[in-house]
């Protein structure tokens, strides 16, 4: 592949000097650029290529990094950092020490804000421009791209809405290609759907209802036009919003036909787009399969069920029980203050709803979680997908603090099971009926188990189990973290005989067997894939003091800092929670 151009440039001070014939091509060694390096080490394929004309004439019109662009979520900020000083290192992309798969802040002077999570741009980028009008830097310019999945967040809103009626130096660009992770749903949606280029849809503008001047919508992908819109819009002051139509995965024709899928693809042939095929004949299913497909058996049977996702039927495995059952299912778009609330809302009315929500994200909605369905003691039952370390996508992405800031609230039962088969149980046991809302917390990927799918049985709330009998040290495990310190057992070659209890609940815990552990045992540690700061294990510290137990209790996890990317692996090796510091920490003990 020839890369003339983009070899020589390092920075948008060497893009701006290029002749503005000479950026269309530019444009086609970037994408390809991209599509090389993602073909081999992965990442999210599809946004990248989506704006990379957009990319270039925002970097080319602007004085970057004095002028401030702001990229919403991040999965669309490739080209950004192939042209912001990162080309040379892009091949490290996501990988452990390499550079972030999201644009930000200590990576990069051009990354202005840090991102992972949706909706945000809006709401910083006019903090920086009101920030900029109170130093008196009016000249200044302010840019948020944010995607029309995002924008229909209520976050958003709250920021246009503020925006409005400032006088703030804000563009807003709106990226519209009818699709975030999924296809993008809603009546804002369906507005945009009818904004074509060159026709702006006869109803009232909602965008100019909130003070904005509203230009577009304009070809993504027509770079001569960008340019002069781009360029008009640097001498118009206050808020405007701009309107781009693209096509997400555009230049690779695989990425274009399935957007979904080449999302994020895995590891794809950079010439054809033809996924690369790994062999999955006789591997366990991912856990989010297991609750996607226990979900539609339990629906066959009970038409009280209902299923709630914000924006993630394909990556909760939802979409199993969109499709079987359309009517009883709802994606409701990037909203997850929306989910809870929505949720809460139906559980009122006597019905069974499954919020399918990433652990991460579960954070945007803490009120709700607390005021609209803890408070009112709401049976809802939330599926925290992806709790845990979850590998490359890194710190934004890790859900190691659900249980921290869960088992803090009154009322509600927070579930951990540490493999398919007891979360298959626990999905049943829920739906048989609960009297206070349910958190059940599962990992990302693939579990242990091959034959998962085995009849259904009740799960006793709040009640654990012992693994392995033992007289020495007990080993206290909630989830996923049972795998690990079973290994770590079985290869402990010290003196005396380790128990390994599995808790399953960190709220309620049983405190009948956590008695009976204290009597018998000075020396337990306690193992969870989440931070150690206000987790599970401080819960069986609280309950040990409570009962002045005057033993030794050591506590494995996360620790209190922000863990980068990396594979889970090596995320696991460096929280010391995968098998060999596992034990290690036993052969401490001894």
């Amino acid at each position: 592949m020839t890369r003339e151009l983009l070899d020589t440039i390092n920075f948008p001070q060497d893009l701006r000097k290029l002749p503005e014939a000479c950026l269309q091509d530019l444009a086609r060694e970037l994408r390809e650029f991209i599509i090389e390096i993602v073909a081999t080490k992965e990442g999210h394929l599809g946004a990248s290529l989506g704006v990379v004309e957009l990319t270039i004439a925002l970097h080319y019109i602007f004085n970057t990094p004095e002028d401030l662009l702001v990229w919403d979520v991040g999965h669309q900020a490739y080209g950004h950092k192939i042209l912001t000083g990162r080309k040379n290192t892009f091949h490290t992309n996501r990988q452990l020490n390499g550079i972030s798969g999201f644009p930000k802040r200590d990576e990069s002077e051009f990354d202005t804000f840090g991102v992972g999570h949706s909706s945000t741009s809006i709401s910083a980028a006019l903090g920086m421009a009101i920030a900029s009008r109170l130093k008196g830097e009016h000249q200044k310019q302010h840019i948020a791209v944010i995607g029309d999945a995002s924008i229909a967040s209520g976050m958003a809103f709250e920021g246009l809405n503020h925006a409005g009626v400032t006088k703030a130096n804000l563009l807003v660009i709106l990226n519209d290609n009818a699709i975030g992770i999924d296809p993008s749903v809603g009546a804002l949606k369906e507005y945009l759907t009818k904004a074509r280029v060159g026709h702006k849809p006869a109803s009232d503008n909602i965008i100019e209802a909130l003070n904005f001047q509203y230009f577009g919508p304009v070809d993504g992908h027509d770079l001569p036009g960008l340019l002069k819109v781009l360029q008009e819009m640097k001498e118009i002051s206050g808020p405007k919003f701009l309107h781009v139509i693209t096509k997400k995965g555009k230049g690779l024709k695989k990425a274009e036909e399935d957007q979904v899928k080449y999302h994020a693809p895995g590891k794809f042939e950079p010439a054809t787009g033809e996924l690369l095929k790994y062999e999955t004949e006789g591997l366990p299913i991912k856990f989010q399969d297991v609750f996607g497909l226990t979900l539609v058996e339990l629906v066959e049977k009970n038409d009280k069920i209902i299923g709630i996702t914000p924006a993630m039927p394909t990556g909760s495995s939802l979409k199993y029980m969109m499709d079987a059952f359309p009517d009883r299912a709802f994606d409701v778009g990037i909203a997850e203050q929306h989910a809870v609330t929505l949720s809460a809302g139906m559980a009122t009315q006597g019905f069974t709803v499954f919020c399918a929500i990433y652990s991460t994200f579960l954070q945007r909605a803490y009120d709700q979680l607390i005021h609209d369905v803890a408070l009112q003691k709401l049976p809802v039952i939330f599926c925290l997908d992806r709790a845990g370390l979850v590998g490359e996508d890194g710190a934004t992405h890790h859900g190691v603090f659900d249980i921290a800031y869960c088992r803090l609230i009154p009322d509600l039962i927070v579930a951990a099971p540490r493999n398919e088969t007891e979360l298959r149980n626990l999905l049943y046991t829920a739906q048989l009926g609960l009297d206070k809302p349910l958190v059940i917390r599962y990992p990302r990927g693939r579990g242990s188990q091959v034959e998962w799918k085995t009849p259904f049985q009740k799960t006793v709330i709040g009640r654990a189990v012992c693994l392995q009998q033992g007289t020495d040290i007990a080993v206290l495990t909630i989830g996923n973290m049972a795998a690990n310190a079973s290994e770590a057992i079985k290869s402990y070659k010290g003196l005396g005989s380790i128990a390994h209890y599995d808790m399953k609940f960190v709220k309620p815990l049983d405190k009948d067997l956590l008695e009976e552990i204290f009597e018998k045992f000075d020396k337990i540690i306690t193992i969870e894939d989440g931070v150690i700061t206000g987790g599970f294990g401080s819960a069986i510290l609280e309950l040990a003091m409570h009962l002045d137990y005057k033993g030794k209790i050591e506590i494995m996890g996360v620790p209190d800092n922000f863990i980068e990317h990396g594979n889970i692996d090596q995320l696991q090796e460096i929280a010391g929670i995968n098998v060999e510091g596992i034990r290690q920490k036993l052969e401490t003990l001894n």
